[in-house]
């Protein structure tokens, strides 16, 4: 009976004597991290040398102010061109594909239709009559000026003259727009199709007729794009209209390609707010040599720099994010075989090339040094 009352307390001893263990572990453990991130932490040389930490200290760097936007590459007004029929009728001749390129004056297509041949039957008419009537209002001029002949018949002649000038004038300008030669025709050529052909260089962008197709003078054949001269076309909202100035530095990527950035800078600034949208356009430059690859129509993504602020600053790779907030680790003493680091709570403003700024704080000296690298995984959330 004696020997298990001893047993049972030494049983019991020994459970009291591990809780109480377990509770000091805790207690040890809450103290490095209970929740929340520990105010200091100790990191020996050989950690600081082998995960490769850097220390540096704050600096006051100059923050571009900016404003971000979007918008298309596009050309100029005078670069594009829409081709359509001066005349209607059947497309004869087209042997173009979009991207083809192109040279002013070059012929596009042939659209063919024998009403073509009616206006030259016209024009030869015409001309015919012309000289008849131009004969007779001079010989009814001279009869009527020496009193031979009647004001009458000399009024009648005059009005048949010109009258018939008209339409031979008419007819000839007709003809030419429609790529007809009124010489060619007075020779005896008569044509049923004519030529459409290129008012611009630059390359087929877009084609919306096969051979054989009728179209109309209203119908659209295809377009052109001359991309020699394109150029950025931003929407900016009202609010940060007034800040955009002519000259600002742009930065502008395409969001497929975000590695890739290009430089520019705004040459016109929009007059008029658009009122559905409440935005207006800035039209920007860039590097011709840039321009060899980018097509008309594609999406950019850009940055306005229309100004810059002195901020502390730090690398990017000092901050260290938990519970979300951010630190960094402020060095507060170095041995032979350690460092230590008070934890410094920071606010970040804004990041630029790799440098954070952080709104004004007293635990930010010059003279101070900081972990900037290295320093990821030393806080656990």
């Amino acid at each position: 009976m004696l020997l298990r009352i001893i047993t049972t307390l030494l049983i019991f001893s020994l459970f009291v004597a591990c809780g109480k263990n377990g509770q000091d572990m805790s207690r040890d453990i809450s103290n490095a991290n209970d929740g929340k991130a520990p105010s200091e932490i100790q990191v020996t040389f050989t950690q600081f040398e082998t995960g490769g930490m850097e220390l540096g200290s704050p600096k006051e760097t100059f923050f571009p102010k900016h404003i971000r936007t979007s918008g298309v590459i596009d050309a100029p007004p005078a670069n594009k061109a829409v081709i359509s029929a001066l005349g209607g009728g059947h497309i004869k001749e087209l042997s173009l594909l979009i991207g083809d390129k192109v040279k002013k004056g070059q012929r596009l297509l042939t659209i063919e239709n024998p009403e073509y041949i009616e206006i030259q039957q016209e024009f030869l008419e015409a001309s015919e009559q012309l000289t008849f009537l131009e004969n007779e209002f001079k010989r009814q001029k001279t009869l009527y000026d020496e009193k031979i002949t009647s004001q009458k018949n000399y009024l009648k002649a005059e009005s048949d003259y010109k009258r018939n000038l008209a339409m031979y004038n008419a007819l000839d300008k007709r003809l030419r727009i429609l790529n007809i030669d009124p010489v060619g025709v007075m020779n005896g050529q008569i044509v049923s199709s004519i030529g459409i052909y290129a008012p611009i260089s630059g390359r087929v962008t877009k084609i919306m007729v096969t051979k054989g197709s009728y179209v109309t003078p209203t119908d659209e054949i295809m377009r052109l794009v001359n991309g020699d001269h394109v150029h950025l076309e931003l929407e900016v909202f009202e609010k940060n209209a007034m800040d955009v100035k002519e000259g600002q530095q742009i930065e502008f990527y395409f969001p497929e390609r975000s590695e890739h950035t290009y430089s520019g800078e705004v040459h016109l600034v929009g007059t008029q707010i658009d009122e559905v949208k409440r935005t207006t356009m800035v039209h920007g430059h860039f590097d011709k040599s840039d321009s060899l690859n980018f097509t008309v129509g594609m999406f950019v993504e850009a940055v306005i720099k229309t100004g810059e602020s002195k901020r502390m600053s730090l690398p990017e790779t000092a901050i260290i994010s938990t519970d979300n907030n951010s630190y960094i680790l402020k060095l507060i003493d170095r041995s032979e075989d350690k460092y230590r680091f008070e934890m410094v709570s920071v606010e970040v403003i804004e990041t630029f090339k790799g440098l954070s700024a952080f709104r004004s704080t007293d635990s930010l000296n010059s003279k101070d040094e900081f972990l900037i690298k290295g320093g990821y995984g030393l806080i656990q959330n």
